[in-house]
C-alpha cells in the first residue's frame, strides 16, 4: 500500500463526496503514501492527513449559509466569494480548528495544485505544517476566476488549480506513483463542455487563465479518458459518483450537502473489499 497514491479531483461543493469516501478510508485504517489535491479536493482532504473524521462536511454545513464563508456581498466586499479570512482563518484556527500538529506529523505526503496565472501552469506545492503557507496555496487552489482574487504567494500569483489540472493523476505517476487510486465528482460518462464563451472574455486581464478556460474541456476529458483506460488496465481504481451530485458551486442547502457526502460513505463502503485487494495486490 506504501506505493500506491491518492489522487483527489476538485469540483467545489461536488467535494462533498469526496469527504464521504476519505471519511470511510480514516475509519477502516485505509492509508496511502502521497495524496494530491486539486480545489476542493486540496481544501477538504487536507482533512485526511490531519485525521479529522466528518470536520469537512460539519463546518460546511454549519456554515454554508453564513454571509462571511460565501455570498455574493463577500464578493462584492472583498473580491472573493468565499471570504478568505474567514475560510482561511477565522474557521481552522477558531471556530472548528484544523488539526496541524496531527497534519505536521502524519507521514503522508500531501500535494496541492494551482494555477500560475502568469504562465496558466499548474505548480505543485508539498504541504509541510498545515500553517499559514500550506493554507495560501489551499486558498489558491480553490480560488475560482471570476469569483475570486489571484493568490500571491511567494512573488507569483495563482487561481484555481482546476483551471489547468482538474484531475492529477498524471503529476503523482510523474513522481513515482504508478499505482493510484483517484476520487472524481462526477459520474462515468460525465463529459466537460466548452466554457461560455463571455466567462472567457472577462478573464482577458489574466490572458492565460483565459486560455486554460477555454481549453479546459479538453484537458479535462483526455485526463478522463486516460483514467478509465488505465482503470481497465488495473492501474488506477476509481470511486465516483453513480449519478450526478445535483449541487451548486456555492451550494447552500445543508441537506443536499449531507446527501452528497452519504453518498460518498456508500460508494466507498461498497466498494471496500475491492479496494483492499487493489491495494494488496
Amino acid at each position: 500500500m506504501s506505493e500506491i497514491g491518492l489522487v483527489l479531483e476538485g469540483g467545489a461543493m461536488r467535494g462533498m463526496f469526496t469527504c464521504g469516501v476519505i471519511d470511510v478510508f480514516m475509519e477502516n485504517d485505509i492509508r496511502f503514501a502521497a495524496t494530491a489535491g486539486i480545489s476542493a479536493g486540496a481544501a477538504f482532504g487536507c482533512n485526511y492527513k490531519s485525521r479529522q473524521i466528518g470536520r469537512a462536511i460539519r463546518y460546511n454545513k454549519k456554515y454554508c449559509r453564513d454571509k462571511r464563508f460565501c455570498s455574493i456581498r463577500s464578493w462584492i466586499k472583498t473580491g472573493d466569494l468565499y471570504g478568505a479570512d474567514f475560510c482561511y482563518r477565522e474557521l481552522p484556527d477558531e471556530l472548528d480548528p484544523f488539526d496541524k500538529e496531527t497534519f505536521a506529523s502524519d507521514p503522508m505526503e500531501f500535494y496541492i495544485g494551482a494555477t500560475d496565472v502568469e504562465t496558466g501552469k499548474c505548480v505543485f506545492h508539498k504541504c509541510s505544517d498545515g500553517k499559514e503557507k500550506d493554507l495560501l496555496w489551499m486558498r489558491a487552489s480553490a480560488s475560482m476566476p471570476i469569483v475570486s482574487r489571484p493568490v500571491h504567494i511567494d512573488d507569483r500569483q495563482y487561481l484555481d488549480g482546476g483551471v489547468s489540472n482538474s484531475i492529477p493523476l498524471e503529476y503523482m505517476e510523474s513522481i513515482g506513483y504508478e499505482k493510484n487510486v483517484v476520487i472524481l465528482t462526477q459520474p462515468k460518462g460525465f463529459v466537460k463542455k466548452k466554457a461560455n464563451g463571455l466567462l472567457v472574455f472577462a478573464l482577458r486581464k489574466y490572458p492565460a487563465i483565459a486560455q486554460g478556460m477555454a481549453t479546459r474541456h479538453e484537458i479535462y476529458n483526455r485526463q478522463v479518458k486516460d483514467i478509465e483506460e488505465k482503470e481497465k488496465k488495473g492501474d488506477v481504481f476509481v470511486i465516483r459518483p453513480p449519478e450526478p451530485l445535483g449541487l451548486g458551486k456555492s451550494e447552500k442547502n445543508p441537506e443536499k450537502l449531507e446527501k452528497a457526502y452519504q453518498t460518498g460513505r456508500k460508494e466507498a463502503e461498497k466498494l471496500l473489499p475491492r479496494l483492499r485487494e487493489f491495494l494488496d495486490a
